[in-house]
C-alpha cells in the first residue's frame, strides 16, 4: 500500500460517485440504507451558523482528501473541520503515523498536501456535498444548506501572514472568483444529466442543474487556530486577533490540556490506568499557563466583539507524551481517545466554569457512544472526533452516535443557548470514577 495519497480530478470523484451508486446504490461504499438524514425541520445553531447536526470530523486524517469528507457528510457530519494547514506544505511523515489500537496515539500533525492542492480537495469536497444533497434530497429543513465548513490553520504568524498563506485563507473564505472551482461547477452541470440519467435518476436533473447555479463559493466563515506545543502565550493572541481583525473570521483558539497543569493531568490519568503514559513535566512548563490563557480569552473575546466576530475555544488538542517506540517513530507521540476524555471534559469544566458557560466551546477529546449524549446535552457545540473513526467500524461509528442523539437527547438540548457549567462540572466528576474511561474496561 502506498503512503502518498491519491488525488482524483473534479470529474474522476463526480464520475465514481454515481458508476458506484448504479452499481451498488452506494458511494463511498457506504450503502444508502446507511446514509444519514436528521429528522424534519430540525436544526442546530453553532458558532451562528446553523445546521442540521452538531456532529462531525475533528481536523484530522479524513478530512485531507474530498473523498473522506464525502463519506463523513453520507454518515452524518454537518459541522466539517478540516485537516490544518500551515506554510511547511508537502510534508513528509515518517509512517506508521497513527496508532489507535484503544486510546490512540500520532506523531503527524497537519496535512501532508500542498496549499494548492489542500484547496482543491476542499473546495471538490465543497461542489460534491452540494450535488449530493440536492441529487439525494438529504437536507430535511429550510436551510440553504444543511452543513458548514470550518478552517483549521497553524502554526506561528510569520507562517500566517505568508503571501501563499494568505491566498490560501482567502481562497477557502470565498472561491466564487476561483476559474478552477467555476470550472468544475459548468462540468458538473454538463455531465449530471447523463450521470443521473445511467444512475436512475433521471427525475432530478432540472433541479440539480438548477441548485448549481446558486451554489456559493463562500466556503469558510470560522477557524479553528492550532498552535504548536509550547507556543508563547503572545503568539496565539497575536494569531487569533489576526484572524478576528485582519482576516475577519470566527475564531476557535485549540487549547492544550496541559493546561491543567502536571500534577492534575498526571493524577487523572494515573486514576483512570494510564499510568504508563510518559509525560514530560517541561512541556507542561513550556505550553500555555492557566494564568496566562484566562485573561487573553478575555480580550480575545472582547475584541470578537468589538470587530462583530465571534469567539471560543476548541477542546482540546492532544497530549504530549513520551514515545515508547513501540508503534510509532520518534521521541514524542500525542495522546487521544478514551484517554483523552476524562482529562479534557475537566478542561472543559473549569474553562466553563470560569466564564459562566459564556465562553463558546467546540469539543473534541474522546467523544463515543457512550458519552456523545450526555456532552451535546451540557450546551456544548460542535462535538468532533477523531480517533473513533479510526476504529472498526470507521464513519458508520459516527452514524451510530448521531442515531443516540436523535432517539436519547433532551429536545430541549437543540436549543440550548450556551455551555452548562453545573452540568459539565458533574461529566468531570463523573470521568474519574466511570468504568468506561478506565484503562482496563472492555464493553
Amino acid at each position: 500500500m502506498t503512503d502518498v495519497m491519491a488525488i482524483y480530478p473534479f470529474g474522476d470523484l463526480l464520475q465514481r460517485i454515481f458508476a458506484e451508486y448504479a452499481a451498488e446504490e452506494g458511494i463511498c461504499s457506504i450503502p444508502r440504507s446507511s446514509w444519514y438524514m436528521p429528522p424534519a425541520g430540525r436544526k442546530v445553531a453553532v458558532f451562528g451558523q446553523e445546521l442540521e447536526t452538531p456532529l462531525g470530523p475533528a481536523a484530522g486524517p479524513h478530512t485531507q482528501l474530498a473523498v473522506n469528507i464525502v463519506a463523513s457528510y453520507l454518515t452524518g457530519s454537518r459541522f466539517i473541520e478540516l485537516k490544518t494547514t500551515q506554510i511547511l506544505e508537502s510534508l513528509e511523515i515518517a509512517k506508521p503515523c497513527i496508532d489507535a489500537a484503544d486510546e490512540g496515539y500520532n506523531t503527524e500533525w497537519s496535512t501532508e498536501l500542498s496549499l494548492e492542492t489542500a484547496w482543491q480537495e476542499y473546495a471538490k469536497a465543497w461542489v460534491l456535498l452540494h450535488i449530493l444533497e440536492s441529487v439525494f434530497e438529504l437536507k430535511s429543513s429550510d436551510l440553504t444548506r444543511s452543513f458548514v465548513f470550518n478552517l483549521s490553520v497553524g502554526y506561528d504568524l510569520e507562517g500566517i501572514k505568508t503571501e501563499k498563506m494568505q491566498q490560501y485563507i482567502h481562497r477557502m473564505i470565498d472561491s466564487s472568483d476561483e476559474p478552477l472551482f467555476r470550472r468544475w461547477i459548468d462540468e458538473a452541470r454538463k455531465r449530471l444529466p447523463g450521470l443521473l440519467e445511467s444512475a436512475g435518476l433521471s427525475s432530478r436533473p432540472t433541479a440539480v442543474v438548477a441548485a448549481l447555479d446558486g451554489l456559493s463559493g463562500e466556503i469558510c466563515s470560522s477557524v479553528t487556530l492550532s498552535t504548536m506545543h509550547g507556543c508563547p502565550p503572545d503568539e496565539i493572541e497575536a494569531i487569533a486577533t489576526h484572524m478576528l481583525s485582519d482576516i475577519g473570521l470566527d475564531c476557535y483558539v485549540k487549547l492544550n490540556p496541559t493546561l491543567l497543569g502536571f500534577d492534575d493531568v498526571r493524577s487523572i490519568l494515573d486514576d483512570t490506568g494510564y499510568s504508563y503514559v510518559d509525560l514530560d513535566p517541561e512541556g507542561f512548563a513550556r505550553d500555555l499557563s492557566w494564568e496566562d490563557a484566562i485573561p487573553m480569552i478575555k480580550r480575545l473575546t472582547a475584541l470578537a466583539g468589538d470587530r462583530k466576530r465571534r469567539f471560543g475555544v476548541k477542546l482540546s488538542n492532544t497530549l504530549a507524551n513520551h514515545n515508547d517506540g513501540k508503534a510509532l517513530p520518534g521521541d514524542e507521540r500525542y495522546l487521544s481517545g478514551r484517554a483523552l476524555y476524562p482529562v479534557t471534559i475537566e478542561l472543559a469544566a473549569r474553562i466553563a466554569q470560569t466564564f459562566d458557560g459564556d465562553l463558546p466551546i467546540s469539543y473534541s477529546g474522546g467523544i463515543a457512544a457512550w458519552n456523545v449524549r450526555q456532552v451535546f446535552e451540557t450546551g456544548i457545540r460542535p462535538v468532533t472526533l477523531a480517533t473513533d473513526l479510526l476504529k472498526p467500524g470507521g464513519y458508520f461509528r459516527q452514524l451510530e452516535l448521531l442515531r443516540i442523539l436523535d432517539d436519547e437527547a433532551s429536545p430541549a438540548a437543540w436549543d440550548a443557548a450556551k455551555p452548562d457549567a453545573a452540568a459539565i462540572r458533574r461529566l468531570a466528576d463523573q470521568a474519574r470514577s466511570a468504568p468506561e474511561y478506565h484503562k482496563d474496561y472492555r464493553s
